[in-house]
C-alpha cells in the first residue's frame, strides 16, 4: 500500500457508525440475574452467544500468535467476505477485482451491495500475469482486490503475495480456506508489515466443521474494528463457538486430519493416471482437484447416475469437473466408476 491510509478508504458512513454493544459482554459479573435481554429464563440454549467471542478468540490469538484484537468471526467466510465489501465499497460507485477463475461469492456479494466486479483473466497455468494486474488497477474505483490462495476451483497458491500487496492502494484480501493442505507460509506473517491486508479462514475445510459455519478475518486492529462495528450483535451461535471451542482443545485433530486428506489426495493421484475419460489433472495445493475431462457430457451425467456429486466448471472453465478428496471409499467408489466409463 503506497499512499492510502485505511480510512480514506472506508466509507463515510461506516466512520459514523456506532456498534451495537452488549451490557453483559463488556462487563464482568459473579452470578448476575439476566433480565435485560427479553430472552425466556428457560430452555437449554436461552440465552444469547457472547457478541464478542472472547473465549474464542483468546484461543486462536495462542494459535496464531497475534491478539484478540487483531480477529474478526464470522457466521462463515462469507459473512466477513459481505461486510468487508460492506465497508469500503460505496454502492453503484466503488467496484472489487478478483482472480478469473475464482470462488464466485466475492462476485456475488459484490453483486448484492451494487458493486462493480472486475475481473483479472489468469493465464493457462491459472496464476496471475502482473502486467494485467498493474493494468487493471488503474481504475480508481476499484477497492478490494480478492486473492484466493489457493485458489477455488484451480487449486494452485498465489505466489509474491507482497507484490499485490506493495503495489495496490486498496485492500488486499487473502482468502486462505485451504492453506493447510498446500504447505505454503500463511500471509499471517504480514499483518504488521501491511496495514491493508486481510486474512481469511476457516473451520470448514482442514478442520472438517462446515456445519458450524465458523470463518476467521485477521488484519489490523482498525479493520477489524471496523469489522465488528458493522457485523450483526450475535452473529455466531453459543452452539458453533462450544463446538469450535472444543475442537480446538483437541491436541493433534487438525494434523491428523489434514494428513489424511493428503494422504488420499497422493492416492487419487497416482490412480487417476491412465484412466481413459481424464485429459489432464491440474496440479493441486488444495483438497481438490481440477480435471479436464474427454467428453464431459457423458462423464458428468454417468456420474450424477451413480450418485457421485462433483462440481462442473464450465462455462467458466471449458470442459472441467472439480472433485473433492473424500474418504478411501468414497475415492474408490469415483475411481470404479471413471475407470469404467466407455467413451
Amino acid at each position: 500500500m503506497k499512499n492510502n491510509s485505511i480510512k480514506t478508504l472506508v466509507r463515510q458512513n461506516i466512520l459514523q457508525l456506532q456498534p451495537y454493544i452488549s451490557f453483559r459482554d463488556h462487563n464482568e459479573f459473579g452470578s448476575p440475574v439476566f433480565l435485560d435481554a427479553n430472552e425466556s429464563p428457560f430452555g437449554e440454549c436461552n440465552r444469547y452467544p457472547d457478541s464478542t467471542q472472547k473465549k474464542l478468540k483468546n484461543r486462536l490469538a495462542e494459535l496464531k500468535k497475534l491478539s484478540p484484537s487483531q480477529m474478526a468471526i464470522g457466521n462463515g467466510s462469507d459473512e466477513l467476505i459481505d461486510l468487508i465489501i460492506k465497508i469500503f465499497c460505496e454502492p453503484k460507485k466503488d467496484s472489487i477485482l478478483m482472480m478469473n477463475p475464482s470462488f464466485a461469492m466475492y462476485g456475488f456479494y459484490a453483486t448484492i451491495n451494487e458493486n462493480r466486479v472486475l475481473k483479472l483473466d489468469l493465464n493457462e497455468d491459472f496464476e496471475i500475469i502482473k502486467e494485467d494486474f498493474l493494468s487493471s488497477i488503474k481504475e480508481e474505483s476499484i477497492k478490494v482486490f480478492f486473492l484466493c490462495s489457493p485458489n477455488n476451483p484451480t487449486g494452485n497458491s498465489v505466489e509474491d503475495i507482497e507484490f499485490y500487496l506493495q503495489n495496490f492502494n486498496g485492500i488486499v484480501v487473502v482468502d486462505e480456506a485451504y492453506i493447510e493442505f498446500s504447505g505454503k507460509k500463511s500471509s499471517l506473517e504480514l499483518l504488521d508489515k501491511y496495514p491493508n491486508l486481510i486474512v481469511l479462514q476457516t473451520f470448514s475445510k482442514a478442520w472438517g466443521i462446515a456445519g458450524a459455519r465458523v470463518g476467521m478475518a485477521y488484519a489490523s486492529e482498525e479493520i477489524i474494528t471496523l469489522i465488528n462495528t458493522v457485523k450483526a450483535p450475535y452473529n455466531v451461535n453459543v452452539l458453533s463457538q462450544e463446538l469450535i471451542l472444543k475442537s480446538l482443545s483437541e491436541e493433534g485433530r487438525l494434523t491428523e486430519n489434514v494428513n489424511k486428506i493428503l494422504e488420499e489426495r497422493t492416492w487419487l493421484q497416482e490412480q487417476f493416471k491412465g484412466i481413459e475419460c481424464i485429459e489432464k489433472v491440474f496440479p493441486t495445493d488444495a483438497n481438490f482437484f481440477l480435471i479436464a475431462m474427454k467428453n464431459i457430457e457423458q462423464v458428468y451425467a454417468e456420474m450424477l447416475d451413480k450418485e457421485i456429486l462433483t462440481s462442473r466448471r464450465d462455462p467458466a472453465i471449458p470442459g472441467c469437473i472439480r472433485i473433492n478428496v473424500g474418504n478411501r471409499q468414497e475415492n474408490e467408489r469415483l475411481i470404479d466408476l471413471l475407470k469404467n466409463i466407455q467413451l
